[in-house]
């Protein structure tokens, strides 16, 4: 797969067919999808990208800051170098919030939305945990927080019989640039109370997933804003926390790539069985 730098962003696009775009979580980077790629990219053209300061991209500048704006005027960016017109859209965490910011922002490009593990409608007892991680981000940067992190992510079984992932996605997190960082656990901070009030004006399908162990981005959250998107599906994975696309990636798969099949303009396969809820 070539990797792109443009704009300053490293991005990279596989596969053929429909167009679909994968955005990664706070800490992450592209490679958040790695397990689940190879199945989607044998359907689609799948375009993934590192957030400023994650991965292989770097980060803004102190002036310039970070704030949801710029994350949505990145994905406008990367798409326009990609060539994509129209296209599938999926969020994890973090990039569930900007993939329905820039679904509010720009309705007639997406075809359908898969939100992630995001966050809707947050309580004062759920804010204020994110924000007190937010201010140890910002004291101490993105690695003192990773063992506290792959405690929420990841179920205790998993992590006992797969370390190895366990420490390369830490390494993500470690890695990410702490300015970077803690500029976009601010955004992570508020972009549910910005954005859950909007999820009405969604006019295109969704679909809504989370793990029913994933307290942060919790099944409440997730049927919540199923509830706020007219004609939104929602998907609970069972026994699975937040990082569910490293730990069970064929789960996942079970509930997003039929509905990205559905609305991909070309379903012609059998559905398999889907653990949505109807609404």
């Amino acid at each position: 797969m070539p990797i792109t730098r443009e704009f300053g962003t490293c991005w990279e696009v596989s596969g053929s067919g429909p167009a679909l775009v994968l955005v990664h979580g706070l800490g992450l980077n592209r490679q958040t999808w790695r397990w689940v790629r190879p199945s989607l990219e044998r359907e689609f053209r799948v375009l993934t990208y590192d957030f400023p300061g994650h991965g292989q991209t770097p980060p803004r500048s102190a002036e310039q800051g970070l704030f949801l704006e710029d994350l949505i005027a990145q994905l406008e960016e990367v798409v326009e170098a990609a060539g994509f017109g129209t296209f599938l859209l999926a969020g994890f965490s973090l990039g569930g919030h900007v993939a329905q910011a820039f679904t509010l922002a720009n309705p007639a490009r997406i075809n359908a939305l898969a939100v992630l593990h995001s966050a809707c409608g947050r309580t004062l007892q759920e804010r204020s945990a994110i924000e007190q991680r937010m201010l140890a981000a910002i004291a101490g940067g993105p690695g003192p927080l990773v063992p506290t992190a792959l405690q929420r992510w990841f179920t205790p079984a998993f992590g006992a019989a797969h370390p190895e992932v366990l420490e390369e996605v830490g390494g993500w997190v470690s890695a990410t640039d702490p300015r970077s960082f803690s500029a976009a656990y601010g955004i992570l901070c508020e972009a549910d109370d910005r954005l859950t009030p909007r999820l009405g004006g969604i006019g295109c399908p969704a679909l809504v997933v989370t793990g029913d162990e994933d307290h942060g981005n919790s099944p409440a959250m997730a049927r919540r804003m199923a509830d706020a998107i007219p004609g939104a599906e929602c998907a609970i994975l069972p026994g699975l926390r937040h990082m569910a696309l490293a730990e069970d990636p064929g789960a996942v798969l079970d509930v997003l790539q039929p509905f990205l099949e559905a609305h991909s303009g070309r379903d012609t396969r059998p559905k398999r069985a889907s653990a949505t809820e109807s609404k």
